[in-house]
C-alpha cells in the first residue's frame, strides 16, 4: 500500500461518519506521520485522482500507443481527445478547489472560535510579565 493510499483511506475512516473534518483529519494524520498538512492534503489528492482514473500511482499518468505517422484525421482526434480531457480537467479542478475552500471555511471558523481564548491567555502573560517588571 503507498503512502498516498494509506493516507486517502484513513482520512475517509476519519470524515465517514460526518463528524470530523477533512482539514481536522489531515491536521491529526499530520501530528501522526510528523509531516506538513500540506505533504498529506497533496497525498491524499494524489490517491483521490488516481481512484478516479486521472493517472497511475507511479505519476506515468495514461499510456498512449506510439504513431509512425500523422495523419489531418489523427491530427484532429488528438486535438479532440486533448480537448475533452481539458474539460474533465476542469471539473476534476473545480471538485479539488471546493474542497480546499471547505477546508480554509473551516480553519477560518475554528480560529475564529477560539480567538477570543488564545486572545486572553496572551492578556494575561502580559500581565504577568508587567507585574514582574
Amino acid at each position: 500500500m503507498t503512502k498516498a493510499q494509506e493516507v486517502y483511506e484513513k482520512v475517509e475512516a476519519m470524515t465517514a461518519s460526518g463528524e470530523v473534518k477533512k482539514a481536522d483529519a489531515f491536521k491529526t494524520l499530520a501530528e501522526q506521520y510528523g509531516q506538513p498538512v500540506d505533504s498529506l492534503r497533496g497525498a491524499y489528492y494524489q490517491h483521490k485522482r488516481v481512484l478516479e482514473g486521472g493517472g497511475t500511482p507511479g505519476g506515468g499518468g495514461t499510456r498512449r500507443t506510439r504513431r509512425r505517422e500523422t495523419t489531418s484525421e489523427t491530427a484532429v482526434e488528438s486535438a479532440v481527445a486533448t480537448l475533452r480531457r481539458a474539460i474533465e480537467n476542469i471539473d476534476a479542478e473545480i471538485s479539488v478547489a471546493r474542497d480546499r475552500a471547505k477546508e480554509a471555511q473551516a480553519e477560518y471558523e475554528a480560529m475564529q472560535a477560539s480567538a477570543d481564548e488564545r486572545k486572553a491567555g496572551i492578556e494575561e502573560k502580559i500581565a504577568l510579565l508587567e507585574q514582574s517588571a
